[in-house]
């Protein structure tokens, strides 16, 4: 007699959207507040859509504002947001509503696991959300926690005095609690009902109700992540905004060599700056793989990018001849070092010609082909966006412009299934570098066809409106074991000397 496997019970996120934005200083929810070009909501509800370990998505948004959230679930192509329904006047009042919602359609004796998420913690990662839920194998309650890095106080009024200190209790037992809150759905009802006859029930937390009210129940503590932050105060939005720049995400690695060849076979290439360096590197590594691919150059075709019938003429010929114009590639760029009050008009307008024009005309002219094909436009960016530095000030500022624009025309031609990115890669030894640092110490720089396997990456993949730092990886430690607050200030420390 075969053993039948035990399924294994859905599990559904609950993004609880019930904030008014008056903290924030906002006439609407704070979460949907647009922060790095989208919806704080919209930041968090992808998260969950891109979660393997979650199967469906309910949303409590604050009242007269489902229809909104209806509008971006729709335009956004969430599939995995199943309801959207009204939140309470309260967070205890929310949370009742949505496990009366999860109760829906259950049979009896069947049980699902809920992770209970803020809308307004847009940086959650995946390894927190993967964590909740291998955890819920063995626990019935799961909060998120970070440890404390300031000294926590408890103080008490007295008269009018003022506040004085009672307590300072021992930070190496204090941790921040976070979101997601995640739990057995019999569980967290369970902790409601005894809850509901306590006449002076009232929680800001969820876990919190599970520990007054079913104290049996062990509360286990995943490790969150201090990159996780909540927008409440109006410096919030500020600081979120910053680490959607500054945050990097992995390109999705191909399974193998035959899936390249799957992907790419019969799709067309238009490179600009693809005479030598990264641009030539992917024009080959493409061509390989069975693409067509137009390898585009001042020194080989005699294509100036900074000149708009030029790049008219190459996409039309491309698609003339092919049929179609699937991905878009632009590495092409000029490094003028120099005091800005020194430099010449030439030099400043050649600078801004070929770095910030040239993208803006080959972003123009390929949108229509690539909204043929559902396509997508790569720009790059340089180490050095997030701070300009002294003598690389027309530099640093037009590829600064290179992410606003992507994030821009990711948001812009959404609607339209055009996908648009841009690569960051750290120092790379490409000859633009050589000629204006000379030979620099071996192994120092990347190579430009890592940067170029990691582009065909970026193509192949759903990611838009993302910055894909391109970074050498430390042997004894996989990109991955990063959390995203690590490898945001990894990217930061690296760019205090990179260009």
């Amino acid at each position: 007699m075969s053993v039948q496997p035990i399924a294994k019970p859905r599990t559904t996120a609950v993004v609880l959207a019930g904030g008014t934005g008056q903290r924030v200083g906002l006439s609407i929810p704070k979460q949907l507040l647009k922060i790095a070009g989208k919806a704080v909501i919209e930041h968090t509800l992808s998260i969950f859509e891109q979660a393997e370990g979650i199967d469906d998505i309910i949303v409590l948004m604050a009242p007269g504002y489902v229809p909104d959230v209806e509008k971006i679930v729709a335009k956004a192509g969430l599939t995995k947001v199943t309801k959207v329904i009204e939140g309470g006047s309260t967070r205890n009042e929310t949370t009742e509503r949505a496990i009366s919602a999860l109760g829906e359609g259950l049979a009896e004796g069947e049980d699902r696991n809920v992770l209970f998420h803020d809308a307004v913690r847009p940086l959650l990662s995946q390894r927190v959300i993967q964590d909740c839920v291998d955890a819920l194998e063995r626990y019935e309650a799961v909060d998120v926690a970070i440890p404390s890095a300031d000294t926590i106080i408890v103080t008490r009024t007295h008269g009018g005095d003022g506040e004085f200190i009672t307590e300072v209790p021992d930070r190496s037992r204090l941790r921040r609690g976070q979101t997601p809150q995640a739990f057995k759905l019999s569980t967290i009802r369970k902790a409601y009902e005894v809850a509901s006859s306590d006449p002076n029930f009232q929680a800001t937390d969820d876990c919190s109700v599970v520990l007054k009210y079913l104290p049996d129940v062990p509360i286990y503590v995943v490790a969150g992540d201090e990159y996780n932050m909540k927008v409440t105060q109006p410096v919030d939005v500020f600081i979120a905004d910053k680490l959607f720049q500054l945050a990097s995400t992995a390109a999705p690695q191909q399974a193998d060599e035959a899936a390249y060849r799957e992907l790419l076979a019969g799709k067309t290439l238009v490179v600009f700056g693809g005479s030598y360096g990264i641009g030539a590197d992917i024009a080959t590594l493409a061509e390989s793989y069975g693409a067509k691919v137009y390898a585009l150059g001042r020194s080989t075709t005699g294509t100036h990018v900074e000149n708009p019938e030029h790049v008219d003429d190459a996409l039309s010929k491309a698609y003339s001849e092919t049929g179609r114009v699937d991905y878009v590639i632009n590495t092409a760029g000029v490094l003028r070092i120099g005091k800005l009050a020194e430099t010449d008009n030439t030099t400043i307008q050649e600078a801004l010609n070929v770095n910030y024009l040239a993208p803006v005309q080959i972003a123009r002219a390929s949108h229509k082909y690539l909204a043929e094909t559902k396509g997508q436009l790569l720009l790059y960016t340089s180490s050095s966006y997030t701070r300009g530095r002294a003598e690389y000030s027309l530099y640093s500022s037009t590829k600064a412009a290179m992410v606003n624009l992507t994030q821009a025309l990711a948001d812009e031609w959404a609607a339209d299934g055009v996908r648009v990115n841009c690569v960051n890669p750290e120092r790379t030894a490409t000859p633009m570098r050589t000629k204006a640092f000379g030979d620099e110490p071996a192994g120092s720089l990347l190579s430009s066809e890592a940067v170029a396997r990691t582009s065909l990456d970026v193509l192949l993949s759903e990611l838009t409106g993302h910055v894909i730092d391109v970074r050498q990886v430390d042997p004894t430690r996989g990109a991955s074991e990063a959390s995203g607050f690590e490898q945001a200030l990894a990217a930061v420390l690296d760019r205090q000397e990179d260009v």
